[in-house]
């Protein structure tokens, strides 16, 4: 399984799963939810509140826009691809006005467009700054702390809200220290757990603005959750087997330590990228994201040639290769392939994963190079 999410669960977390149900009221099962909040906290780098939804990534977006958004509200959009994209049309569709930055193609979005944005805003009509510190559809990666220095330059008052579905575990991130009010992420990614759950960090500021925010869900709301039963905090009945397989992958995590995860994610991707500038020394085929310094260590896009479509590649290493490989999103679509290399991987399982879709590759007389030697001596 080489998708960006859902990844490889590994065994321990899939044999936590495999346990009875307990009763609502069990204070075992309380126990269970706080440690693993307590657990994500120092993985998303903050203090303030920890909400866990029974939801994926879109529904961690419509959390967000439910608790902080009214219709009207300006918002600016770091656009560096297709789910910061539709972050934005998500936002849109509930009444929330969204101005863009970047082109979202093959380059992060720039530090000087996003000071531009926010210095026209005189009137600082925008109420927050959206950013995915890595888009899945693209591979780009966003520069989050930069951002933040920009906004606090021109003494912009706009909360600083950061996807890092695609992020968090496997590069550095310190939402308080870096100033992001809200962070959300996804257990089926580098937290290598089933889809199912929506992890959202909340700062007091962002508390605050929920607070007095006129218009919320029952269920998303961050002010009702924040109370004391275990009910409440999941507004209505938990998502227990996620939750237990939450608390076996943040255990296993935190037995790898947080920075050593992050290293054998540079590492990986290293070797990925390795390969796939080997693959693209013919032309034919080509790295999405054109600068080194912004591309993600969670996933890699390839553009494929011109004329080919993807998706039989992608259909032949299924079938053929047992080997899962995501195919090209939005504009993409038909147009490339994405490596993902995230969660519990090692070196071994990458070569593996490269090796194949070379196989594949050759099925279908695409011009490329081998990169299995540039990729092992990366690992080297």
């Amino acid at each position: 399984m080489h998708t960006p999410g859902p990844t490889y669960i590994p065994q321990s977390v899939r044999n936590a799963m495999q346990r009875q149900s307990y009763d609502l009221a069990d204070q075992t099962f309380f126990d269970i939810c706080n440690r693993c909040v307590e657990a994500l906290k120092p993985i998303f780098g903050t203090r303030h509140n920890v909400f866990i939804y029974a939801a994926n990534g879109h529904g961690a977006w419509d959390a967000v826009a439910q608790n902080l958004f009214t219709e009207g509200d300006q918002v600016l959009l770091v656009n560096n691809g297709g789910f910061s994209y539709w972050w934005g049309e998500h936002l849109s569709t509930l009444g929330v006005k969204v101005h863009s930055v970047g082109q979202g193609t093959h380059a992060a979005a720039g530090i000087d467009a996003i000071q531009r944005a926010l210095a026209d805003d005189k009137s600082k009509k925008i109420k927050a700054v959206l950013v995915a510190q890595i888009d899945t559809a693209s591979s780009i990666k966003a520069d989050v702390p930069a951002i933040r220095r920009v906004m606090d330059a021109l003494d912009h008052n706009a909360l600083l809200l950061a996807d890092v579905v695609a992020s968090l575990g496997t590069m550095p991130f310190e939402m308080d220290a870096w100033g992001v009010d809200v962070a959300f992420s996804a257990s089926q990614k580098a937290m290598m757990g089933p889809a199912g759950l929506a992890m959202v960090a909340v700062s007091q500021k962002a508390m605050d603005v929920a607070a007095a925010n006129p218009v919320k869900s029952v269920y998303w709301n961050w002010v009702m959750r924040h109370g004391a039963d275990n009910y409440t905090q999941f507004g209505g009945t938990a998502p227990q087997h996620g939750i237990f397989g939450l608390e076996a992958a943040l255990e296993r995590l935190n037995q790898e330590g947080l920075a050593v995860a992050q290293q054998r994610h540079d590492r990986l991707a290293a070797a990925v990228h390795a390969a796939v500038a080997c693959w693209a020394a013919p032309g034919a085929m080509a790295f999405n994201v054109n600068a080194p310094q912004d591309r993600a260590n969670s996933v890699t896009t390839i553009l494929t040639p011109e004329g080919f479509a993807s998706e039989q590649l992608r259909n032949y290493a299924r079938s053929e290769l047992n080997l899962v490989l995501a195919g090209g999103l939005g504009p993409l679509s038909n147009k490339a392939i994405r490596i993902g290399h995230m969660g519990d991987l090692n070196e071994a399982m990458i070569l593996g994963c490269l090796a194949a879709t070379e196989v594949a590759m050759h099925k279908f007389d695409l011009p490329f190079e081998s990169g299995l030697d540039a990729a092992v001596k990366a690992l080297a």
